[in-house]
């Protein structure tokens, strides 16, 4: 486990505390939760690019247009 010192603005850092407790867990509890949702967003976008790149751009706005149409 490695350790991490963030500066923020004293106002930032209260907010925080108090959002923490309304959680009912720690600020450090609350900030491995953040650093879980920005991973998760990233590996999203990352596989997202991948099977983009891999893709057929004529099938995929086809596929749009059909969608269009059904709406």
């Amino acid at each position: 486990m490695s350790t991490l010192t963030l500066r923020i603005p004293d106002t930032k850092y209260e907010r925080l505390k108090k959002y923490a407790k309304s959680k009912d867990i720690s600020l450090n509890k609350l900030f491995d939760e953040f650093a879980t949702i920005a991973l998760t967003q990233y590996d999203a976008k990352t596989r997202f690019d991948i099977m983009a790149s891999k893709g057929d751009k004529a099938r995929g706005l086809a596929l749009l247009d059909k969608l269009d149409k059904s709406l």
